[in-house]
């Protein structure tokens, strides 16, 4: 009986070991170290979306775009210098990503009330959940004590971040990579409710599929010609760009999705066409599996510990 209570006391004493050594997340983790993040982070994405209410997605993106390259760990906020190329010029982010802007200034906030604590890495999964909510959408815990890579890597991102082009068994790869369930690739797609597309990300898609809408593709093609005007946007979800909600799958059940990797969601899988209509029949069964998704994708491979860094600048390391 002696020798279970020391084994139980040993393995509670690890357990405690391993939290203050910060080697797992925890909501409460700046909880003395800095009290005010949490309204910082949200008063700057309030702010930000009330300038521009598109913001919200591209910050949303950005936590998508980081946690698929390596884990959730800033790197996609790093800028290109003489030694090496980050994860900006990368095919997925090239001319697409931003927000940068937007995490720069809730930073420099965070830095003036408590220096050199806050990672890029944590902001930017605060942002996020923060976007979706000032959005209409739901909330969720977020687990935080994220650190900072050093390094990012052009190459992985271009390999990692599912292009708007991947067929649906492609796209169940891609995530499970990353440790996602097709469930939670359903889920997450989601996140198209809000936001726009480049004529590049969908030419294909209006010319060339046949799981589209005849009159939704030819009225795309009036704006989104064979050739030319790339950088034309066209929203994601047609109703309601700025509105988180569940429109993305009704559309998808009329053949209405703007990308070729949406509308595989529902192209004739038992599984996935399921998930689509069940969201799209229940906004808070679409909440609620959207936001355990995001839990676990901001759980991805997260830098703890002593671990990389806690950047002063998010755009390049310390």
């Amino acid at each position: 009986m002696a020798s279970y209570y020391f084994l139980l006391f040993v393995l509670v004493a690890a357990f405690a070991l391993s939290k203050a050594d910060g080697n797992e997340l925890c909501t409460d983790f700046y909880c003395d170290s800095c009290p005010k993040l949490l309204s910082i982070v949200n008063q700057g994405v309030i702010k930000a979306i009330r300038n521009e209410a598109r913001i919200g997605a591209s910050i949303l993106r950005l936590h998508f775009h980081d946690c698929f390259v390596n884990g959730c760990d800033g790197s996609i906020l790093l800028d290109d210098t003489k030694s090496f190329i980050g994860e900006k010029t990368a095919a997925a982010n090239n001319n697409s990503a931003r927000g940068f802007n937007v995490i720069d200034d809730i930073k420099a906030n965070v830095e003036k009330a408590c220096p050199r604590t806050v990672s890029c890495a944590d902001i930017l999964a605060l942002a996020a959940r923060d976007s979706v909510v000032t959005l209409g959408g739901p909330s969720w815990e977020v687990g935080l004590g994220r650190r900072d890579s050093i390094t990012a890597s052009r190459a992985d991102a271009n390999k990692s971040i599912p292009a708007p082009s991947l067929n649906l068994d492609q796209l169940k790869s891609n995530f499970a990579n990353q440790g996602l369930s097709e469930k939670d690739l359903v889920a997450l797609s989601g996140a198209h409710t809000i936001g726009l597309a480049r004529c590049t990300q969908f030419r294909a898609h209006i010319y060339n599929d046949s799981n589209i809408d005849p009159s939704f593709a030819k009225s795309l093609q009036r704006k989104c010609p064979r050739t030319g005007n790339d950088n034309l946007h066209q929203p994601l979800d047609f109703q309601t760009p700025t509105h988180f909600d569940n429109l993305y799958y009704k559309h998808l059940l009329v053949k209405k999705g703007l990308l070729h990797s949406d509308q595989e969601l529902f192209n004739g899988n038992p599984t996935t066409d399921k998930l689509v209509q069940k969201y799209a029949n229940d906004n808070e069964e679409f909440f609620e599996d959207f936001a355990k998704g995001m839990v676990k994708m901001s759980n991805i491979n997260p830098l703890t510990g002593k671990k990389g860094q806690i950047r002063i600048n998010c755009r390049k390391h310390n």
